[in-house]
């Protein structure tokens, strides 16, 4: 009888191990604070708020009108003034592929988006500035849809709401136009100020340049969100340009809080509710 040389025995791989099913992209978010993967429906149910740290994760302009306004009183304003390109300004591509793209990536017709609205039945006018959308910068449109918009709540005694997510601050593709913004929107919140308005500025992650150094810091209320970076430059840039070493937690709204910057922390869920609370006994019309 032969015996079987073991070296050349096929190794017996057995049964076939079922196939695994593919788990669809998209399913779980990686938490930019803690690191932990969140299955993406509990974290939209839970206003994109971290059940494990309290990271406050991104939300879009919709998104975010949505959580603050009572359901279908929401009417946008001045979705018609649409942005140009007065400067015929290119770097890696035009400005106004730019802006095409930018446009059909986030359903946006630019960075912010103005109306007026309900909050717990009380009538407000309110701007919410999505850093989707170039970085949330602000160009000459930008500027001149939260202009109207001050006036329209001047002209209606309107408390004002202005929820700022813009790490671009002024848009540079538009150079000085953009920069002027700056300027005419504060002026016509001086104006609302005049005539008794009260305007409550709510800063999220990121709030920089040119938006933190104009109307985000001009509320009669400043408030914040949680761990939310808000200042001019950026601390990187900061560290490189003065070569010191900066505090600790050094432009996040906890440290701008202990330093009177701003006047109160407050977590997303409880911000519909501070915001009525404050209209009712703050409110100077």
């Amino acid at each position: 009888m032969a015996i079987a040389d073991p070296s050349n025995t096929e190794p017996t791989s057995g049964p076939s191990p079922a196939m695994k099913r593919g788990i669809p992209e998209g399913l779980w978010v990686r938490c930019p604070g803690c690191g932990e993967s969140i299955y993406r429906k509990e974290l939209e149910k839970n206003l994109s708020i971290c059940p494990k740290c309290r990271y406050h994760n991104y939300v879009s302009a919709w998104e975010r009108i949505a959580q603050l306004l009572d359901d279908g009183t929401f009417e946008a304003h001045d979705e018609h003034v649409l942005p140009s390109d007065p400067l015929k300004f290119s770097d890696k591509k035009s400005y106004a592929d730019r802006l095409t793209a930018e446009q059909s990536r986030t359903g946006l017709t630019d960075a912010a988006l103005c109306g007026t609205g309900m909050i717990r039945a009380r009538r407000v006018a309110i701007a919410v500035t999505d850093s989707a959308f170039i970085m949330g910068s602000m160009g000459s449109v930008v500027g001149e849809r939260l202009t109207r918009l001050i006036e329209r709540a001047t002209e209606h005694h309107l408390p004002l709401i202005i929820v700022s997510g813009s790490g671009g601050g002024a848009r540079m593709h538009e150079g000085i136009l953009s920069l002027m913004q700056m300027a005419k929107v504060s002026a016509a919140l001086a104006r609302y100020d005049a005539s008794g308005g009260f305007f409550i500025s709510v800063l999220t992650n990121p709030t920089m340049g040119g938006v933190a150094a104009s109307f985000a810091s001009l509320g009669d209320l400043v408030f914040a969100e949680p761990k939310a970076l808000i200042g001019f430059a950026g601390p990187r840039t900061i560290k490189a340009t003065i070569r010191i070493e900066l505090p600790e937690g050094f432009q996040t709204s906890e440290f701008l809080l202990e330093h009177g910057y701003i006047d109160r922390i407050v977590e997303r869920f409880r911000l519909k509710t501070e915001i009525a609370a404050a209209i009712d006994y703050c409110g100077k019309q």
